[in-house]
């Protein structure tokens, strides 16, 4: 397909340095994660000043980025594909951050015409300086970015698009939300962050105290699946989503390159069935690109991985053992 919109320039390196995000770690040296300053939120009567509607809104997403995942993941389980458009950047990021390129799973920015994803927030923000991070959820009517706080733009998709959504699908059950809210708070601060902690760590300390807490909670979910499908019993959640998004990465990249290896996701029977299993469902499976994810993480972190070198592995087998 030929388009006109502009792309950036090929990633280099040399002339733009690498991405840095300030300020990576504590003085203890655990890693802390940077703020996600824009936080609107979508209403369905729009009393937030952003009304759900059809055709409004726009994400802009890497695949390799666990965050933005989630909201690729829940967009297409609710069937909100030609409701929210999407546009998806090159998964490596030179010193100019996420960017718009030619390429396998990822392509120009056909709404804006932005080549670099800091001009959305530039748009937003005149003269921002801040961390540019995936996902962003952009209003087309404004012209603005929406919000950029990962936690809040799942949550708005799968309750604020009934109208269009798949009626059978409730992510964030009304009975099951304070449940669903303190397990994605645990899971969030030792899972789903806690393996950055770990790759992120500047101190033996701060490490050990990030992979103790990783590996803690892998084993009470793994006693938790033990006798349920999912996390909440025989329906997906929001929960489930989180989740999943670190387990897809973890064999492939945490364990080698955030040093997340007292075992692998393989070595728990549980997790590994859990995972296999959503993996199967196209909007687990499908929206994954494991190219992207490894590409990502060991080119763009020379601190951790100075070669820039992407391993040729693991072999990993994603599909479920057929019932005996």
């Amino acid at each position: 397909m030929t388009t006109t919109a502009p792309v950036a320039s090929p990633v280099d390196f040399a002339a733009y340095g690498d991405y840095m995000v300030k300020p990576p770690v504590r003085g203890d040296g655990s890693f802390v994660r940077p703020l996600y300053p824009f936080q609107g939120r979508i209403t369905a009567g729009g009393e937030s000043g952003y009304r759900a509607q059809p055709g409004r809104y726009h994400l802009y997403v890497s695949y390799a980025c666990p965050w933005a995942h989630r909201a690729v993941i829940v967009r297409s389980l609710l069937g909100l594909e030609d409701v929210v458009s999407l546009s998806v950047v090159d998964p490596v990021r030179d010193g100019r951050g996420w960017a718009f390129r030619e390429g396998p799973g990822h392509g120009p920015d056909e709404l804006n015409g932005f080549a670099l994803l800091r001009e959305a927030y530039e748009a937003t923000e005149p003269g921002y300086d801040g961390h540019v991070s995936v996902p962003v959820l952009w209003d087309r009517e404004s012209g603005r970015i929406v919000s950029n706080n990962f936690p809040d733009i799942t949550i708005d998709l799968g309750t604020q698009f009934a109208e269009w959504a798949d009626p059978d699908v409730d992510l964030y059950p009304a009975a099951l939300r304070a449940d669903i809210d303190a397990l994605n708070e645990q899971i969030y601060a030792t899972v789903n962050n806690g393996v950055y902690r770990c790759g992120f760590a500047t101190s033996q300390e701060a490490y050990e105290s990030a992979v103790s807490a990783l590996f803690a909670t892998l084993d009470e979910l793994e006693r938790r699946l033990a006798d349920r499908r999912y996390l909440f019993g025989d329906r997906i959640t929001e929960a489930d989503v989180r989740l999943w998004v670190t387990l897809a990465r973890f064999d492939s990249v945490y364990v080698t390159h955030f040093k997340a290896n007292l075992r692998r996701l393989v070595d728990h029977p549980n997790l590994w069935r859990y995972a296999r299993d959503l993996y199967r469902l196209p909007a687990f499976g499908g929206t994954t690109d494991f190219g992207h994810i490894k590409r990502h993480y060991y080119g763009t972190h020379p601190g951790i991985n100075p070669t820039r070198i992407v391993p040729a592995g693991p072999i990993l087998d994603w599909s479920l053992p057929r019932p005996q």
